[in-house]
């Protein structure tokens, strides 16, 4: 595979945010300790789209978790492609499980989970999560730290 890290096109210079998820660019590079298990952690709490019936905004607090392979997420790329969802219409499933998709097709990690906690629309808060891949054994990995909301269930 081609060394992508001399070919990154948004880190450091003036990059325009994307019109959509789709026209985003992910960017990726080479994992300088990729023989070691290790937890990268995003945490996204100011996640924002559009609901796809009403054209309200919808928020999200998002953490992703991944153990690299051959391949780091690259951050600028993903704030920005995060970012590209305020104007993408999307229930909260479709978008927690694109983004994660996404960045799974992208830097094939080793493992990787993401958790979408959904801020309550109509008093009912959706949290949505998906996994990939096997974790390591003894891998650390932390609670995710969302406290759940209050008076549910």
């Amino acid at each position: 595979m081609a060394d992508r890290h001399e070919n990154l096109t948004q880190l450091g210079k003036e990059t325009p945010l994307p019109a959509s998820p789709e026209a985003a660019m992910l960017e990726r590079v080479p994992n300088p300790h990729a023989d070691t298990d290790y937890l990268a952690r995003f945490t996204c709490p100011e996640f924002t789209s559009l609901c796809p019936v009403t054209g309200q905004p919808d928020f999200a607090h998002l953490v992703i978790d991944y153990v690299p392979g051959d391949w780091l997420l690259e951050s600028k790329s993903l704030k920005l492609y995060l970012a590209s969802f305020r104007n993408h219409s999307a229930f909260h499933e479709d978008c927690t499980l694109a983004i994660g998709k996404r960045i799974v097709g992208e830097i094939e990690p080793r493992w990787f989970r993401i958790g979408g906690y959904w801020y309550p629309r109509g008093g009912i808060p959706i949290d949505v999560f998906w996994e990939a891949g096997t974790r390591p054994d003894g891998l650390w990995v932390p609670d995710q730290g969302v406290a759940p909301k209050r008076r549910r269930g």
